[in-house]
């Protein structure tokens, strides 16, 4: 009869939720992809080029017509070649982190939840800086077979080696701690920064400059490989989470309540986490460190279109990728020709709404 009762509650709660938020959650969303499709243009014609979004409309309708071509050849070899690949990049890594911190703060049912919490972030770190400073020494057979692939590939690996650690320490007996995971996290994090502060004590000068402008994080470097090296692991990882969804809906009423009402929550905990640290991982192993985004998206769409996963995991994927877009849009302007590291531009718009996000919560502020 309690079960009954619990289910029935929940029914109740996500009827009444339903109701009150679904019409406006799918409005937003719409909205939300409204404005992709202007982030995206208005990322293509941003820069030196003097292409404008109505030439590129024109090029992409009707072609290059000759004698009367909406690009010009420069102009094409700059959109198609340069800044198409770092559109695409920066829609699935700015969807990939959204996302991830969504289901983060899903999983640990805490707004200020991050996927830097897990660790994934500093052993991607551990393996690109390991790269660019023994690339020429220890690591000159994994540079010399992968080539420009082998840092991507190294900060991967270090994210996924970070993952794999982390279950094993937080898992016993077929159960998985999310306090025990939050803390190994947390230590495993800290260790993984210790080394790479070691690498970093070891690097020339050279390496320090490319350490430096890494770990700010840029889209500087997309090209069409590196699109197809990380692309489809982002992609599979953002195609599986919106499945989490109603899991982590009953996980928000507790992990016993949520077995009552049938979800497998050990399965769903490895799931997350599985999926949080592949997108990433991969994210950052072409980026570098991009902060603020997985933990502002998601609360601010929390505040304009409540809770539900069924609508906050795809809202946070298109909000992710329109805020990277545009802020690389104004790391390349900013400062026109140089370019501003991007995780600079998210960290100054990311931590002033972080700190009134613990104002708020603190009730130091009530907006």
């Amino acid at each position: 009869m309690g079960d009954q009762s619990i289910v029935a509650a929940a029914g109740t709660m996500a009827a009444a939720t339903d109701g009150d938020r679904s019409r406006r959650a799918r409005f937003v969303i719409l909205l939300l992809c409204l404005g992709l499709v202007v982030a995206m243009l208005l990322s293509l014609t941003s820069g030196a080029s003097d292409a404008s979004a109505i030439g590129v409309i024109g090029d992409w309708l009707f072609g290059a017509v000759p004698g009367d071509p909406a690009l010009s050849a420069r102009d094409r070899l700059i959109v198609y070649d340069i800044r198409l690949p770092r559109v695409i990049l920066g829609v699935l890594i700015g969807a990939a982190l959204a996302v991830s911190g969504a289901v983060m703060q899903g999983l640990f049912r805490n707004p200020l939840a991050d996927p830097g919490l897990i660790g994934v972030s500093a052993g991607s770190s551990l393996g690109a800086v390991a790269v660019i400073v023994l690339g020429a020494t220890v690591l000159a057979p994994l540079t010399l077979a992968f080539g420009t692939l082998a840092l991507p590939l190294a900060a991967f690996c270090g994210g996924l080696a970070t993952t794999l650690l982390l279950y094993q320490v937080a898992t016993r007996q077929g159960r998985t701690s999310v306090a025990t995971m939050l803390l190994a996290g947390i230590a495993l994090a800290a260790l993984a920064m210790a080394l790479t502060g070691i690498l970093i004590f070891m690097a020339d000068d050279r390496q320090l400059r490319d350490l430096t402008f890494w770990q700010l994080g840029s889209l500087a470097g997309a090209t069409w490989q590196k699109i197809g090296s990380v692309g489809p692991v982002i992609v599979l990882a953002l195609a599986a989470m919106p499945f989490l969804a109603r899991g982590l809906n009953a996980l928000a009423l507790g992990e016993a309540t949520a077995g009552h009402l049938g979800i497998p929550v050990q399965r769903l905990k490895y799931t997350a986490i599985v999926g949080v640290s592949a997108a990433v991982g991969a994210s950052v192993a072409v980026s570098g460190g991009i902060g603020f985004v997985g933990i502002v998206v998601p609360h601010l769409l929390r505040l304009l279109i409540g809770p539900d996963n069924r609508y906050l995991l795809p809202a946070s994927a298109l909000l992710g990728a329109s805020l990277l877009l545009l802020a690389d849009a104004v790391a390349r302007t900013i400062a026109a020709p140089a370019e501003l590291p991007i995780g600079i531009v998210t960290a100054v718009a990311g931590a002033p709404f972080f700190l009134w996000i613990l104002l708020r919560k603190r009730g130091v502020i009530d907006l």
